[in-house]
């Protein structure tokens, strides 16, 4: 057996009923095989394998909170501090039902990549809990927020563990965070990321993913030759990521045809108009219905089972910038015969392993979120390096350091592609490149540094 099949085997065994983790390790070993099997004595005499799908240390804790009726409420939290090998362990904190230490694993190990990636010194990290912030009033909020705090400041710091926000963490709750750690350590310090700017916050942290996806895509393109001026595209999703986006894809000369939100899409001929979006989404927080009563040449559709929403149009690039799983094969086939040309991923993991294969196949250029959406914790990393300096930079020096990241991003994972030759459909397998470019870093990291 294969040194890479061996610790497949050995994930599934050790961590039962974590099957999303266990798909996380299956998808990047995989994908890795080809650089495991050229070093494979070395690396198995090493352990390399089990030292990187093993988490540094794994955190679980119990988080009392009193709701607004006098009741006591316990919800679990998770910090899995995963890698630390070519730095602090960085990623967001997830606030959900859903949560559970499984898909922590699973987050905080395809995090290891995604910032080695960026080309800045951070490890891979994620927490949560299975709190649901949805109809809790401030109170609560705060209230699980300080309780949460109070057991995790424990285990972070500026030079150990930077946790951001994620799904159910926003602004709101990262200064209730902040403000707790603070209260208890006694310490101004970059703790958090996704800070307010009156605290320590970077500026362009709205608009970094969207407009890191348009960076890296634009260089794409033009890695092959093409522009993205006069293209068309269609976009899903209404959040901050779409917004943004949509933003600078019209910037670089593409119209922009479609955005969706949870109740259905909207199709605009004429062009997404981005200021009367805002004005729907970040003002009024309405649906897309208003945007569609607002604008004559803009048809909505509302959600349906077995409909392609917005990936039925004929466009040059697809950016799905909503949720996972939302770009089907079904989907896939319908860019395919439409002739697109890419597909990144602006949101985490959007596309289904089977609409990947299929679209890779067909010659379609793809690169998975793990380098395209890579700007949302770039930009964090970036604000870490603001607190560190106790300085706050300008718009345009954290963008125009943002455009060289996703520029450098995109020309790393395509040379770690084509130096193992790893190619699908005749175009070069950018998602085995970027877990490639990222692996390369973190193991020369953690080789360097004996074992430990």
């Amino acid at each position: 057996m294969s040194y890479v099949d061996e610790v497949i085997e050995q994930v599934v065994k050790q961590n039962p009923a974590e099957p999303e983790f266990h798909q996380a390790v299956k998808e990047v070993l995989e994908s890795l095989r080809v650089v495991v099997e050229a070093n494979e004595e070395k690396f198995r005499k090493d352990a390399l394998l089990e030292r990187l799908v093993n988490p540094e240390r794994q955190i679980k804790f119990r988080v009392p909170w009193v709701d607004d009726k006098g009741q006591v409420q316990v919800n679990t939290g998770y910090r899995v501090q995963f890698n630390s090998a070519i730095g602090p362990y960085k990623g967001g904190l997830r606030l959900h039902p859903s949560v559970n230490l499984g898909i922590i694993k699973f987050l905080g190990f395809e995090q290891i990549f995604k910032n080695s990636l960026t080309t800045l010194p951070i490890g891979g990290g994620k927490g949560g809990s299975d709190f649901d912030p949805k109809g809790k009033s401030d109170r609560e909020i705060m209230a699980f927020c300080q309780s949460f705090m109070t057991e995790l400041s424990k285990y972070i710091g500026a030079d150990v563990d930077v946790p951001a926000g994620d799904i159910g963490t926003g602004a709101r709750e990262i200064g209730f965070m902040f403000g707790q750690y603070k209260r208890i350590r006694g310490s101004f310090e970059g703790v958090l990321t996704g800070k307010g700017l009156s605290y320590g916050g970077s500026l362009a942290r709205t608009q970094a993913t969207g407009y890191g996806l348009l960076y890296l895509t634009n260089a794409l393109w033009k890695d092959h030759g093409m522009s993205l001026e006069g293209k068309t595209a269609a976009v899903s999703g209404s959040g901050n990521v779409a917004i943004y986006a949509i933003e600078k894809a019209q910037e670089l000369g593409v119209k922009v045809v479609t955005c969706s939100d949870s109740t259905g899409w909207i199709y605009d001929p004429n062009g997404i108009d981005v200021a009367l979006l805002k004005e729907v989404k970040e003002v009024k927080r309405a649906r897309l219905t208003e945007y569609a009563a607002a604008k004559s040449t803009a048809e909505y559709h509302a959600k349906q089972n077995g409909e392609h929403g917005v990936w039925q149009y004929k466009v040059d690039l697809a950016l799905p910038c909503a949720t996972q799983n939302e770009l089907d094969i079904e989907d896939a086939k319908m860019l395919v015969a439409n002739g697109v040309t890419s597909v990144t991923e602006g949101a985490n993991m959007p596309t289904t392993l089977e609409a990947t294969k299929y679209l890779q196949e067909n010659g379609v250029l793809f690169v998975g979120g793990k380098a395209a959406n890579a700007g949302g914790v770039a930009t964090s990393a970036l604000e870490m390096s603001q607190n560190s300096e106790r300085l706050s930079w300008t718009f345009e020096e954290v963008d125009g350091k943002l455009k060289g990241i996703m520029e450098t991003i995109y020309a790393n994972i395509s040379d770690a592609a084509k130096r193992y030759d790893a190619t699908v459909g005749g175009k070069t397998d950018y998602v085995a490149g970027a877990n490639i470019a990222g692996f390369e870093k973190v193991v020369d990291a953690m080789l360097a540094q004996g074992v430990c």
